[in-house]
């Protein structure tokens, strides 16, 4: 029998505990459903662009031709739908930030120093100019990695799906800045058909990352899964929403 522990300063207590993981899965579902949303929003905005553009066309070519009360109706119907997909896109970014939020405090716990920012800038990093171009890219890095090898000596885990969700991300975000730049600034109707129609690129565009992003989003989330609940087959089902 070995002796008990002894020597300077020992006070007889165990070590505490590690910390636990804490679930991310509802927050996940939560992120992707507002995704799902968001991208169902889009694809209806990028009709009624479609729609609004002709409409323009046709008061550019005769603005007696069209009644007065259809150019209400659809000046209304296409600052609505505007407004709604401002709102959605909001509800995205709480939902997105907060799934985030979790997965790298857990990361935290899998790889206490494999972070190369800290913890403010999993939020401000979306919103100093500049750095917004690979800050958040690095954290997500890194949550990644710290999920995926938690307990393994392997090789860097393949980031290929976050690579391309954030290329397709910066692509969509800039064209859809330059749209709103273009709308805004218009001064004739030739320019304001053109926004309306060079805004269905960019939704085109922001749905593409935003399907990558639900891959992302369940890449890491079953990553920690794993690691919260060992037992977990890889590859069953685990109840996200379909898309």
């Amino acid at each position: 029998m070995y002796p008990p522990p002894s020597g300077p300063g020992y006070q007889g207590y165990p070590p505490p505990p590690p910390p636990r993981l804490r679930p991310v899965r509802g927050l996940a579902v939560f992120a992707i459903a507002a995704l799902v949303c968001d991208s169902a929003i889009g694809l209806i905005a990028a009709g009624i662009d479609l729609w609004y553009a002709g409409l323009v066309d046709r008061i550019a070519a005769d603005v007696t031709a069209v009644p007065e009360s259809e150019i209400n109706t659809g000046d209304l119907v296409y600052g609505l739908s505007g407004i709604l997909e401002f709102a959605v896109y909001v509800l995205v970014i709480v939902a997105f930030l907060v799934w985030l939020f979790r997965v790298r405090a857990n990361a935290e716990i899998l790889s206490p120093g494999g972070h190369r920012r800290g913890k403010p800038w999993v939020f401000f990093g979306w919103l100093v100019p500049i750095i917004a171009f690979w800050f958040p890219k690095q954290i997500v890095d890194d949550i990644w990695y710290a999920s995926a090898r938690a307990g393994h000596a392997a090789a860097p885990p393949s980031k290929g799906l976050i690579d391309a969700w954030w290329a397709a991300w910066l692509v969509a975000s800039l064209v859809s800045n330059l749209a709103g730049r273009i709308l805004f600034s218009a001064d004739d109707l030739d320019t304001i058909a053109a926004a309306a129609r060079f805004d269905v690129v960019s939704i085109a565009l922001l749905v593409v990352a935003a399907v990558l992003a639900i891959g992302v989003i369940r890449k890491i989330t079953d990553a920690q899964e794993q690691q919260r609940n060992p037992d977990l087959t890889p590859g069953v089902p685990t109840g996200y929403p379909a898309y």
